[in-house]
């Protein structure tokens, strides 16, 4: 990943904005360089460019619009996924919150979204959130998402991951938006077991990061849209 500092000497998070408006990028990379750790290093104007300038530049996060000509951002996060062995992590913009694309970019692999009107404060916030924790952004947003679709059809048995009990209550948590050392000290564990659990869990998912483990829970059941929070658990975000 591209490493730059802040006036503080501290590791700045760089950013790629990838849309197909030249005003809207223009205007991303103004708001979004005026933020502190945040330094934005390109502009990508489709997915074709966003692959390019991701592969080239390495930036911590691509901030990618979901509807691009030509390769959009699902296709682009998707690539961006199965390309690098260190990919960065992609956090989609759109305009509508459940719109079904943003669902498919976070199947394909984008750790989270944010609203073209949320203010620059949000997303600047959303882009470090994912940059620099473990949480899923926004999980209460993710749910609303996940349970306006269709309910998908019933998996054969064989084809569900088999998770341990201990796996199962890990997922449930991190699908409250826990973090790791939240997880701990809610069951009681070492943050070490519980980044064991979590990394046997997204290799049993076929996972590539939190937020989709997450969207494949919903799926294959282990967590239910409206089933709420699990006594004494506080969602973070």
């Amino acid at each position: 990943m591209t490493t730059t500092t802040t006036a503080a000497g501290t590791a700045a998070v760089t950013v790629l904005v990838a849309d197909d408006e030249e005003l809207t990028r223009t205007g991303l990379r103004t708001l979004l360089s005026a933020r502190p750790g945040l330094d934005v290093i390109g502009e990508a104007a489709d997915g074709t460019q966003a692959l390019a300038l991701a592969t080239e530049l390495r930036p911590d996060v691509v901030l990618m619009d979901v509807r691009m000509p030509g390769i959009d951002g699902i296709e682009a996060t998707r690539r961006l996924q199965a390309a690098l062995p260190e990919p960065p992590k992609v956090v989609v913009i759109t305009t509508f919150e459940n719109d079904e694309y943003v669902y498919d970019a976070l199947r394909a692999g984008a750790s989270g979204f944010v609203l073209k009107r949320a203010s620059s404060e949000q997303i600047a916030h959303a882009i470090r959130l994912v940059a620099t924790t473990d949480s899923v952004l926004f999980p209460d947003a993710v749910r609303r998402l996940v349970a306006a679709r269709p309910a998908p059809p019933p998996r054969p048995a064989r084809g569900v991951p088999a998770l341990t009990g201990r796996e199962a209550e890990i997922l449930r948590l991190m699908a409250t938006g826990l973090s790791n050392p939240d997880i701990a000290g809610r069951l009681v564990v070492s943050l070490e077991t519980v980044k064991t659990h979590v990394s046997n869990l997204l290799a049993k998912l076929g996972a590539r990061n939190r937020t989709q483990a997450v969207i494949l829970a919903y799926e294959y059941g282990f967590v239910v849209p409206g089933a709420g929070t699990p006594a004494g658990v506080t969602a973070s975000l």
